[in-house]
């Protein structure tokens, strides 16, 4: 006597397909997360000058430096090489003239060192008396120097209502450039300080002269 066969397993629920049998059974909707008409990540505005501008950041300042810096050294080369050379073949001279002995230890420390001394603070102080042309006296015109005006910056007085005056500049060229030169690790001190510097970004030279550096172009 044949067995009846098992119960079949009850189709799953669900609607019917268009072709038959029977559709998965739907799982319970996930409601989408509701996101307002509009919506936009908050963005941190930049930091900008008292007088709206927006600062000048370390990258650019630094690229303006480097390229100001070339400017002096090129000065500086035009300036010291002719002294060099001539005094290496005074030098040169002396020794050729010099008896079989050698030559005489005082006279090449008077004729020789002492001259290539006074040529190297020469030296130094007309690169001082350039830095304080560029940096002072060209710069006042426009707040800018070549470097700056290649990166886009500009030297603009703390007081948005205020002119950039060649006191401002002075101060700037004091600490920047003549204490830079006599002062140990104070160029890096200086030029490191706009790194924390808040709000307003600004090196030491900035603080001592009451000024700012802002982007003026893309």
């Amino acid at each position: 006597m044949t067995q009846p066969p098992p119960n079949p397993t009850p189709p799953p629920a669900g609607h019917p397909p268009a072709g038959g049998g029977f559709a998965p059974p739907g799982g319970p909707a996930v409601p989408a997360q509701h996101v307002p008409a509009g919506y936009a990540p908050a963005l941190v505005p930049p930091p900008v000058a008292p007088n709206g501008q927006p600062l000048a950041g370390f990258g650019d300042r630094l690229l303006a430096y480097l390229i100001d810096t070339a400017v002096a050294m090129a000065v500086m080369m035009a300036l010291f090489v002719p002294v060099f050379f001539l005094v290496f073949f005074r030098m040169i001279d002396e020794m050729e003239q010099a008896g079989p002995n050698g030559p005489d230890p005082v006279e090449v420390w008077t004729s020789v060192f002492l001259p290539l001394l006074a040529a190297e603070l020469g030296v130094l102080l007309l690169m001082l008396a350039f830095y304080w042309v560029y940096h002072v006296e060209y710069a006042r015109r426009t707040g800018q120097t070549l470097g700056k005006k290649v990166m886009k910056l500009r030297i603009v007085p703390m007081q948005p209502d205020a002119a950039l005056t060649r006191g401002m500049l002075g101060k700037r060229w004091l600490v920047e450039f003549a204490g830079g030169m006599f002062v140990p690790f104070l160029n890096y001190l200086d030029g490191f300080w706009q790194l924390w510097d808040k709000p307003w970004q600004q090196c030491l030279h900035d603080k001592f002269a009451g000024t700012v550096v802002v982007k003026v172009g893309p």
